[in-house]
């Protein structure tokens, strides 16, 4: 059966997700959809130092929309904010800084950010990975998993009571065709066992986990605009950096990054994508299946629910713990903190 789904999705691939694919659906784009600004809006985008999450940051920028890039290396989103107010005339373009992998500091960015800021009317969640070798993070979580499921997890469900206090709330997720081959696998999250660790493999199970996820958030968050979309095979830092064999099999066949950001951007500006069912998987401006025909890859209810519940119980063990506040002069514990000050002198 997996060698079924390989070579279906394989065969998909070469006459829909290349640039001549691209080029092919772009005929049935309606140019209005775009015709619109973004002033007065705010968009956090991850991984927006580069690729894909740079072209779609450029895009909303020349809207006139409040950018706020979510990056992992400070150096490479300074010059990329750089570029983007230079190109947009655009000064609304913060940086942050935070790696998606580390749970623990994907809750405490969100809460920064949520008492920083009073709102956030579209989130687009496109930072992720392919890391090719087992590597945990800080938490005990395998580094796959950790940025491309819970990290995603958990700034989305941080960020949706400020997400709801918004005009016209979206949440974008940035996921891959790869998941088509793949069926929701609850019982193995870690991607534990098995003769050998594959990166890709596990990547498309991650993207299979971020369409389940955005099915669930649209059923219980109806305020809120949530879908999850596939960009094509697009000629980025990450794919020839992860997947160099494979960059050099497609070479001019793979599309640009502004061509795999054109999706995003639509599902984050225009009201024809707003108009559209919650919880859709997109491509190419298109809800499209989230299952390859007689692929066998549809998930019970059992399964879903198993995978939420271990999935908001693995982020709320990484959730830091609040720190007790000083007490105050004059408050019954004070005394008692004085006295134990003593004794450490």
């Amino acid at each position: 059966m997996s060698l079924y789904r390989n070579l279906m999705w394989f065969l998909k691939g070469i006459k829909e997700y290349t640039r001549d694919g691209y080029q092919l659906a772009s005929r049935g784009f309606v140019v209005e959809d775009l015709v619109v600004s973004a002033v007065g809006r705010s968009f956090m985008i991850t991984g927006a130092n580069s690729g894909i999450g740079k072209e779609t940051a450029m895009a909303i920028a020349k809207k006139g929309g409040t950018i706020h890039m979510v990056c992992r290396n400070k150096d490479k989103a300074e010059v990329a904010r750089a570029e983007i107010i230079r190109e947009s005339g655009n000064p609304e373009v913060h940086v942050h800084i935070l790696d998606m992998s580390e749970s623990s500091q994907v809750w405490e960015f969100a809460e920064n950010f949520k008492r920083q800021y009073p709102s956030l009317n579209v989130l687009i969640n496109n930072a992720g990975c392919i890391v090719n070798k087992r590597e945990m993070n800080s938490n005990g979580l395998e580094k796959n998993f950790a940025t491309n499921t819970l990290g995603v997890y958990i700034l989305t469900q941080s960020l949706i009571p400020l997400l709801l206090k918004s005009r016209g709330p979206r949440v974008i997720t940035v996921s891959s065709g790869g998941m088509l081959v793949q069926r929701l696998r609850p019982h193995n999250l870690q991607s534990l066992g098995g003769h050998f660790f594959k990166g890709a493999r596990v990547y498309a199970q991650n993207k299979r986990q971020q369409v389940v996820l955005t099915e669930h958030w649209a059923k219980t968050n109806l305020v809120i605009h949530f879908s999850v979309m596939h960009p094509g095979w697009a000629d980025t830092p990450a794919v020839s950096g992860s997947m160099p064999q494979f960059r050099q099999m497609m070479g001019e066949r793979l599309r640009t990054a502004v061509q795999g950001a054109d999706t995003v951007v639509w599902l984050a500006l225009s009201g024809a994508a707003a108009a559209t069912p919650s919880g859709s998987f997109y491509q190419d401006r298109k809800v499209i299946p989230t299952h390859l025909p007689m692929a066998w890859t549809h998930s019970s209810t059992k399964d879903v629910q198993k995978f939420l519940a271990q999935l908001d119980t693995l982020a709320q063990k990484t959730k830091p713990q609040p720190q007790p506040a000083d007490p105050q002069p004059g408050s019954p514990t004070e005394p008692r903190r004085a006295l134990e000050a003593q004794q450490l002198v």
